[in-house]
């Protein structure tokens, strides 16, 4: 017996133009998922930067001996930043800076004694509070990244 066959049809011009709608904005989602991403990886690069940073500049302060007059310096040193901030042991000759590839960050260290005792005295107890804020300056104003690590050194 003959079978008769039957005419397939193709697809019609409705519906591959819904599938393409369909597949457009498929698309549209996966890019921005795609740049979201991207943003938050760039985001969180800068953060741990500034965390490393940060904690290799506490290291830093730390591996210097300890300076009774409350201190400050910011890296890169700003010209005119007045020489009666730094700590005693701060080359001038020499001067610390951060490595390079840290073009757009800033750090600003400042040590505060400390009065554990709690007598009000002007007297140093030995104890200080390293304080470093690390600063991060994007494209824009507005995009900027604040880190703050705050440690203790004795006397």
């Amino acid at each position: 017996m003959i079978k008769r066959l039957r005419k397939q049809r193709g697809f019609g011009l409705v519906e591959v133009i819904i599938a393409l709608g369909l597949l457009g904005v498929i698309g549209i989602a996966f890019l921005g998922a795609l740049a979201t991403a991207s943003n938050a990886i760039i985001v969180s690069d800068e953060r741990a930067t500034a965390e490393s940073l940060s904690r290799s500049e506490m290291e830093y302060v730390k591996s210097h001996h300890y300076s009774i007059a409350p201190w400050s310096y910011e890296l890169p040193l700003p010209p005119g930043w007045p020489e009666e901030s730094l700590p005693d042991w701060w080359d001038t000759e020499a001067p610390h800076t951060l490595p390079p590839g840290y073009e757009n960050y800033t750090a600003t260290v400042v040590a505060n004694r400390l009065d554990p005792q709690g007598d009000g005295a002007g007297n140093d107890d030995g104890l200080q509070k390293i304080t470093i804020t690390i600063t991060f300056l994007a494209d824009t104003p507005e995009e900027k990244l604040v880190i703050t690590l705050e440690g203790y050194k004795t006397g």
